[in-house]
């Protein structure tokens, strides 16, 4: 079913460009978003979470912080 939309012209451009670069129309691009928006696909950050785990990206950051004390090599620990 076609559908018009009214979009400002600086937003149309970044649509424009953002479709060219993925190498799509701005049609398909616009139906990616909008079917990401409704939960039809996984953007690139959900499917990442799900892949990688159940950490958030606070909870992984907090844990970064937290073992990054074993990144460190004590002279004194190996002689």
């Amino acid at each position: 079913m076609p559908m018009s939309l009214r979009i400002p012209v600086q937003k149309e451009n970044m649509i424009k460009k953002a479709a060219a670069k993925n190498g799509k129309t701005k049609t398909a691009f616009i139906i990616e978003a909008v079917d990401e928006k409704l939960g039809l696909v996984k953007n690139r950050e959900k499917a990442l979470r799900d892949f990688a785990g159940w950490l958030s990206h606070k909870e992984a950051e907090e844990l970064r912080r937290a073992t990054a004390v074993f990144e460190t090599v004590q002279e004194g620990d190996w002689q």
